[in-house]
């Protein structure tokens, strides 16, 4: 599917809480998924002023395109699979558009040519299902800073926040705004 719409609710974490919730939903003695994003930019932050985000994520010695863009229910992923060359060709600075995620981006008025490689974020990465939703725990490097993250997507917007919150009150855990990983990434550039 080239489309998605994402649901889902964020908080960070401190490493206590983390390691709280690991305990909670039994995930100690899981080993995390290793994913790193790739963050693309224009210099003048075009894409972060439409409230959109551009990543090439490896994961599995997979790698994706993916657009993320404001939606009234969340957030619109435009995807494109991308082979290993093609994802190198972009880190080095030859970026190739793909179908997709060139239409989504021409609409945005944003000129591939424009776009510049800003630097990666290496997560590590837990999940577990939890009363129809997926609880993601995220411990994430970049830029020298280490931050943890609670994610819970859900199919439904109202019931996903209400499950997120009665998470949040079980597990004692002060709500506390949770930028996107691009944000906070680029936040410490």
């Amino acid at each position: 599917m080239a489309q998605e719409i994402e649901i889902e609710f964020k908080n960070l974490l401190t490493k206590q809480e983390y390691d709280q919730l690991r305990s909670t939903f039994n995930l100690e003695n899981v080993t995390p998924i290793k994913q790193t994003n790739h963050y693309f930019e224009t210099k003048d932050f075009k894409l972060k002023n439409k409230g959109a985000a551009l990543r090439i994520r490896e994961k599995n010695n997979l790698w994706q395109l993916t657009l993320k863009e404001p939606h009234e229910e969340g957030l619109l992923e435009t995807h494109d699979p991308l082979t290993e060359e093609e994802a190198k060709s972009w880190l080095d600075g030859s970026i190739i558009p793909k179908p997709h995620v060139a239409k989504q981006l021409n609409q945005l008025g944003i000129d591939f040519a424009t776009l510049h490689y800003g630097g990666a974020l290496t997560t590590h990465r837990l999940e577990t299902y939890y009363k129809d939703t997926v609880v993601v725990l995220d411990y994430s490097t970049y830029n020298g800073k280490v931050d943890y993250e609670l994610e819970l997507e859900a199919k439904d917007k109202v019931y996903g926040e209400n499950i997120f919150q009665e998470l949040l009150v079980n597990n004692r855990i002060a709500k506390r705004k949770a930028p996107n990983k691009i944000e906070r990434f680029y936040s410490t550039i």
